[in-house]
């Protein structure tokens, strides 16, 4: 301590000049019209180039596992278009006749709240609107909450007022998929009646219905079953596929009959949305 207040007398005259030349620049630049634009102005080029720096230094360290995404997605892709030319009736192109699919950066995505949203580098003017899903190269993701004209916020399926119908792939029983604010890799598929018999490994899967996500995209796999004895429903923890640490691009997907169906569904017996 003694050496610290010894540096500081010695230099006293430097230290010294060194804040009066801050405060005259602070002052120059509080009573000068001209001065504080050019210094704002300035500062934030700079802060915009730091952030573009770090931006661009995340995505080159993150190369390798957007490489292997892409790679992932491209057999998918292949297997799907295989499929596709094998069935009879060209069902599984008749599937992708229903859907239109945009591709988005990631901007910003938050985990660690109750209630997450997910922004993306496109909007209006690339023909989001709000409703439409938003899916990743591992599974789902969320919805399209509002747009701008060029971007777009989710809301992601880390959200505690989400819920997301789907399937127990195995046995083809329904049911929701629900956040509870806790472990942002988990999340709780409710109402699987207690007749049915789910088990660890399970694949969980959207069911199609509400005509927001396409059927068959991955949620998770089946991680914790529990029945309690008097209940009608089983408890079970599913391991989501994408974990949200990690999400660096997604596809906002379009149903195009969508709003036949609402429109219908809503005529005939009145189902809100």
């Amino acid at each position: 301590m003694q050496r610290l207040f010894n540096f500081l007398f010695v230099y006293r005259a430097f230290f010294t000049f060194l804040l009066l030349e801050l405060l005259c620049a602070w002052l120059l630049v509080e009573n000068n019209q001209y001065q504080s634009t050019q210094f704002f102005n300035s500062s934030n080029r700079f802060a915009a180039g730091i952030l573009a720096f770090s931006q661009s230094s995340r995505e080159y360290f993150s190369l390798r596992q957007i490489n292997e995404e892409i790679a992932r997605e491209n057999a998918q892709l292949r297997t799907a278009l295989e499929l596709s030319l094998q069935e009879k009736g060209s069902h599984g192109l008749d599937t992708l006749r229903r859907y239109d699919f945009v591709s988005a950066r990631v901007v910003n995505n938050s985990v660690a709240q109750f209630k997450n949203y997910i922004t993306v580098d496109r909007g209006r003017q690339d023909g989001l609107e709000p409703g439409m899903a938003a899916i990743s190269t591992f599974g789902a993701v969320g919805k399209v909450k509002s747009v701008s004209d060029h971007y777009a916020v989710l809301t992601s399926v880390l959200n505690i007022d989400e819920q997301i119908s789907c399937v127990l792939s195995r046995t083809g029983n329904f049911g929701t998929v629900q956040w509870d604010g806790t472990d942002p890799r988990m999340v709780n598929m409710r109402y699987v009646p207690r007749h049915v018999t789910p088990q660890p490994g399970d694949t969980i899967l959207t069911s199609g219905y509400n005509a927001v996500f396409p059927p068959g995209i991955m949620v998770g796999l089946v991680k914790e079953v529990s029945l309690k004895d008097e209940a009608l429903f089983y408890e079970i923890r599913v391991e989501l596929a994408q974990d949200f640490r990690q999400l660096s691009f997604v596809k906002l997907v379009k149903s195009r009959f969508r709003k036949e169906q609402d429109s219908l569904e809503t005529k005939t017996i009145g189902i809100p949305k």
